[in-house]
């Protein structure tokens, strides 16, 4: 169950719908996740109430275009799955919105099974009767 928060400056609802698409379409695809799977938050800023700030950090030229993709998800996935997931994210972010790759930024955090809530007060993926954990998103 990866949890999704996607950061953009002075975006439309269309682009943020591609975004957020591209996103899980991309997770899907190198990750796994099944396809509802989808727990997403989407933020265009508007540069004067909310904004981001961005650097050139290490040599890659960012603009104003600049998307930030932030991934919490369980642990467990290799290293070259998560360079498959930032490729493609990066690939379908600028297929969908034009949004050149060197503006694409991803973080992931990886965290356990207790770190989860779906509702109900309880930690469906880590129950207290000790029983089978889930499904691995």
């Amino acid at each position: 169950m990866p949890f999704v928060r996607i950061d953009t400056l002075g975006s439309d609802p269309a682009r943020l719908d591609a975004l957020g698409q591209a996103v899980q379409d991309a997770l899907v695809e190198t990750l796994g996740v099944p396809p509802g799977d989808r727990f997403q938050v989407l933020t265009g800023h508007d540069g004067v109430t909310g904004t981001m700030r961005h650097g050139d950090y290490p040599g890659v030229h960012r603009d104003d275009s600049v998307v930030f993709v932030a991934i919490t998800l369980r642990a467990g996935r290799g290293v070259d799955r998560k360079r498959a997931m930032y490729r493609r994210i990066a690939e379908l972010v600028h297929e969908r919105t034009g949004t050149e790759p060197r503006n694409v930024f991803v973080t992931l955090t990886e965290n356990g099974d207790a770190d989860w809530s779906f509702g109900h007060g309880l930690a469906q993926y880590a129950p207290a009767d000790g029983g089978s954990a889930g499904a691995s998103s």
